[in-house]
């Protein structure tokens, strides 16, 4: 009665749907339904322009399809729906092995890409490059503030999901040389197959030195601490949990000064060494920059040496997971870990190697 009455050509849930479900509403309706996963999906294919975000989307569209294929199968065969993929036939096993095999030459392609953005970042390294990344929910202001930090003219736009791809260039203040890096925004329940998909693009992420959390101040305060938490999830899910914060708390041009204080005052236990900025009109970006020294010029290098037993595996484990790692080698017996991280941090670690009669030492920036 809905569609009749609205002339509605699509139908939308918010919860996922089955392969099942999905094809029982287009049967029962005549027209598509597709849940939150499918919509967040076609966004990203509308904004992937890099072959690396292209061949991301075309994953897991495949995947998606693979998962669905038995029903659209079915729609098929009675004509109520054109042929599958332009495959041609409407067998499951066929349409399995031929997205199957699209699978495989899309994960070939992405591991080439991806050692060579691995040795892209162990060349950085070998320069001594730290390297800031920008992260936040989508649309809060990052590429803007990417481009005023960095001379640059990354695409800004109001619409999700502009940025699909790592843009990374290199900027430099109080004679310091920095990489700055601008990642894929965050949203409430990404779907896990999504960060999976985008997990060479998070890594960047993983692997700074500095994270830039951007918040949108010209919002209620409900949506600002919402989102706030659901980047500070985003984060921990990648694995960056471990490496310094600093909140870029943006748009200050858009609210009164009263309101931005009101906002912050009830913001204050929750957010991360929160800086008022507004990226558009370039306000409060030496502040931006003076903290930023502040927390890198902190932060402490050091390795250490323990046994390999499984009482030190799952140490190890959080040890990737809390702090920038640099470098894991593992000999016969023991293994050696070099990672960077903050210095009450480095208090911690070393008194977990010392209780796994290990060998722990800071080392200098350069090494």
């Amino acid at each position: 009665m809905l569609i009749k009455e609205t002339g509605a050509e699509i139908l939308l849930f918010d919860n996922r749907l089955k392969p099942s479900q999905s094809y029982n509403l287009v049967k029962a309706t005549g027209i598509d339904a597709i849940d939150r996963f499918k919509l967040i999906l076609e966004i990203f294919t509308k904004n992937a322009h890099t072959k690396e975000a292209k061949l991301q989307i075309q994953l897991v569209t495949l995947e998606y399809e693979r998962a669905h294929a038995k029903q659209r199968a079915r729609l098929a065969k009675i004509a109520e729906q054109p042929g599958f993929m332009g495959l041609g036939g409407y067998d499951v096993d066929v349409i399995h092995e031929a997205i199957n095999r699209q699978i495989q030459t899309i994960l070939h392609k992405l591991k080439k890409i991806r050692d060579k953005r691995s040795l892209h970042r162990t060349r950085r390294t070998e320069l001594g490059f730290l390297s800031i990344s920008l992260a936040g929910y989508t649309s809060a202001g990052k590429s803007s503030l990417f481009n005023s930090l960095a001379d640059e003219n990354a695409e800004v736009n109001q619409a999700l999901f502009t940025t699909l791809s790592t843009t990374t260039r290199l900027f430099e203040f109080s004679n310091r040389k920095f990489l700055l890096i601008d990642t894929v925004g965050f949203i409430d329940r990404l779907p896990i197959r999504l960060i999976e998909a985008f997990h060479s693009t998070l890594e960047e992420t993983i692997y700074s030195d500095l994270i830039i959390l951007v918040l949108d101040i010209s919002e209620p305060v409900d949506i600002i601490e919402k989102k706030n938490n659901i980047c500070l999830e985003t984060i921990e899910r990648i694995g960056a949990s471990g490496i310094p914060i600093i909140t870029a708390i943006n748009k200050i041009d858009l609210v009164s000064e009263r309101e931005t204080q009101q906002k912050l005052e009830a913001l204050k236990t929750l957010i991360k060494n929160p800086i008022l900025i507004s990226a558009l009109y370039k306000t409060n970006l030496d502040s931006l920059k003076q903290k930023i020294l502040q927390r890198l010029e902190g932060y402490v290098k050091a390795s250490f040496s323990i046994p390999i037993n499984v009482q030190t595996m799952p140490f190890i484990s959080w040890i990737h997971e809390k702090t920038a790692v640099e470098e894991t080698k593992y000999n016969n017996d023991s293994v050696n870990v070099i990672f960077k991280t903050n210095p009450q941090f480095v208090k911690r670690v070393k008194k977990r190697v010392q209780e796994f009669n290990g060998k722990f030492e800071t080392l200098p920036e350069n090494i």
